[in-house]
């Protein structure tokens, strides 16, 4: 039986070119990207299947396939070239004596509803990186220290992570702009009844809190269609495959032509934090964006209020109850 590769046989060159054919379809195209010849990547492909000892690809003429193993694969290789990537480029920052850029953890929403719109407010001399990631990996992004400055949904019991302030919003139903209930000033939850919800896969957070809502007025949805993805969510709307309960950094901070955005008429509080490792004191940069967030929150969000990060129990606390 053949031996599993070990580190020492894995050749960076092979698994640049074999992330490079993944991702741009071809090993024409690939080579254009890593600037090589043709049968220098396809060579490079063979040695690291031959270290590997499966294959990669399936050949059909000049078209080739990735295997079930290549598209496994792929997801860590792809991680561990962003990793050095990141790595290149702080050595060269600490060889040029640069500043480290900020690094900002946010979810989905909050990376593109809420955060774009306060970077807009201040001028900042640092570069900016933004990871957009689920709840849980932004808070583990704060906890670590590899992130500077957190925007997640609540809860954010977790140590390690100090929390600047809370937002309090209310979500709002999203729908198609011909669909008869757009309109409507306000939409009531039993006009819900046997319609299609598109909904966060995550069951554990907002999901959670309106599927009780949901039952508890006896409302039953059509069915579902779940996604990772606010913008996989208005998407789907846009296109008549359902309605949507959402929380209002989306709903208003990505606006999407098509999707009408109503009021409930039962009031779903949404609430979300900003965090900053306990580890080490924010600098000056990071806290002018965490005042520019409340700005922009204010600015954004209808009914916004701003609770102190002394609410946090209580909030907390009232997240439960509604469990």
């Amino acid at each position: 039986m053949q031996n599993i590769a070990s580190l020492n046989d894995l050749d960076l060159r092979q698994l640049q070119a074999f992330s490079a054919v993944i991702s741009s379809g071809s090993v024409t195209a690939a080579a254009k990207v890593l600037q090589r010849s043709q049968p220098a990547v396809s060579r490079l492909i063979q040695d690291l299947e031959n270290t590997l000892g499966y294959p990669l690809f399936l050949r059909n003429g000049p078209r080739i396939y990735p295997t079930e193993q290549a598209l496994r694969l792929h997801e860590y290789v792809a991680t561990a070239l962003t990793s050095l990537q990141q790595i290149r480029l702080r050595a060269n920052e600490i060889w040029k004596e640069e500043k480290t850029p900020l690094l900002i953890a946010a979810t989905p929403s909050m990376s593109s509803g809420l955060l774009p719109e306060a970077l807009a407010l201040i001028n900042l001399d640092d570069s900016v990186q933004i990871l957009s990631d689920s709840a849980e990996q932004t808070a583990h992004a704060i906890i670590t220290g590899k992130a500077e400055l957190g925007i997640s949904s609540l809860p954010l019991e977790h140590q390690g992570a100090q929390v600047h302030w809370i937002g309090q919003s209310r979500c709002v139903i999203a729908l198609r702009e011909d669909d008869p209930l757009a309109q409507k000033g306000q939409v009531l939850l039993s006009d819900l009844m046997s319609r299609k919800l598109i909904t966060p896969y995550n069951p554990y957070r907002l999901r959670r809190r309106y599927e009780q809502v949901l039952r508890k007025a006896r409302v039953k949805p059509a069915g579902v269609i779940e996604t990772n993805s606010s913008v996989n969510i208005l998407a789907c709307i846009r296109s008549g495959l359902g309605v949507a309960i959402l929380e209002p950094v989306t709903a208003y901070g990505l606006p999407v032509a098509g999707v009408a955005i109503r009021e409930l008429d039962v009031e779903i509080p949404y609430y979300f934090g900003v965090t900053t490792p306990q580890s080490k004191p924010p600098r000056p940069s990071v806290l002018a964006l965490i005042d520019a967030l409340k700005q922009a929150a204010a600015s954004l969000l209808p009914e916004f209020v701003c609770l102190d990060a002394g609410e946090h129990a209580r909030v907390i606390q009232l997240l439960h109850q509604e469990e």
